[in-house]
């Protein structure tokens, strides 16, 4: 008697769990009651935090945009000096130096041309700008 209450024990310690996750997956999938129209929507967890993260911004990417505008607005020259400073008052920012340098070398070219945006050059991120402007030429 008691040899049978072991085995359906343990039968129902492997297969109650694996039940309850599977119930509580597909239960999780299905979110009718978040659909702002009269269909359901389909939804995971994964995608609400991706959702979440690709709003926040993180300060490489603010930093770029910002560069990117002053870029627009006044000249490539400006930016580079700006992102100089930016990274030597904020050392966290130099990992990201050389991909911010590129991006301005490519707007750089997309507004001035190769010729005209390769005379801005200056040895910031070790000269990550006019590999940017050669790259994109």
């Amino acid at each position: 008697m008691t040899h049978t209450a072991r085995r359906i024990g343990r039968t129902l310690a492997f297969v109650l769990p694996v039940v309850m996750v599977l119930s509580g997956t597909l239960a999780v999938t299905s979110v009718p009651w978040a659909a702002h129209n009269s269909e359901s929507q389909v939804l995971t967890a994964s995608a609400h935090n991706l959702s979440k993260r690709a709003k926040a911004s993180t300060p490489q990417d603010i930093l770029r945009d910002r560069l990117l505008v002053e870029l627009r607005e006044k000249d490539p020259g400006v930016a580079l000096t700006d992102l100089q400073r930016s990274v030597e008052g904020r050392p966290s920012l130099a990992q990201h130096c050389m991909s911010i340098a590129k991006a301005l070398g490519r707007a750089a070219v997309e507004q001035y041309g190769p010729t005209r945006a390769h005379r801005f050059s200056r040895p910031v991120c070790d000269t990550s700008f006019a590999s940017g402007v050669a790259q994109f030429s």
